[in-house]
């Protein structure tokens, strides 16, 4: 079996000359802006952020000036629930310790218990424990504010 390949054949097509466009004339091409311009503009954008980074400080003394206790309320609760996961990390590392798990169970049963013991059983020491607790709301909301939360 002999496979022949076939040699494509070319005809040579006549040569004639493109006429260029009319408007491609280097009279009608748009000329490129001078250097200078661009260094222009680079330098306004420049001096427009310098005068923003001088503008800054007090841009944020103003905001801060304006939204005082805003800011400070949001600082205070990303600084709780930040503190709030160390806490509760921290204890599922203790409680993945052997034994400490059911040692901590123990503790609270037992307490528990204490407090029972201690406060609930008998009526007087009901009583204190109704006192200790009116005594603590005076303390934090003040002497006029634990009648109306009673």
């Amino acid at each position: 079996m002999e496979t022949q390949i076939q040699q494509p054949e070319y005809a040579q097509a006549p040569l004639e000359p493109i006429a260029a466009l009319p408007s491609s004339e280097s009279a009608n091409l748009a000329m490129l802006p001078p250097a200078t311009t661009s260094e222009d503009k680079y330098q306004e954008v420049g001096r427009k952020v310098s005068h923003f980074l001088e503008q800054l400080p007090t841009y944020i003394a103003r905001f801060f000036q304006e939204y005082k206790l805003p800011v400070i309320s949001f600082g205070l609760l990303v600084a709780a629930i930040t503190a709030l996961k160390i806490a509760v990390a921290v204890l599922d590392a203790i409680n993945d310790i052997p034994l400490v798990y059911p040692l901590f169970e123990l503790v609270g049963i037992g307490y528990a218990t204490w407090f029972t013991f201690r406060y609930l059983l008998k009526s007087s020491t009901r009583q204190e424990l109704v006192r200790e607790i009116s005594s603590f709301k005076k303390q934090i909301f003040g002497e006029n504010v634990s009648d109306s939360l009673s």
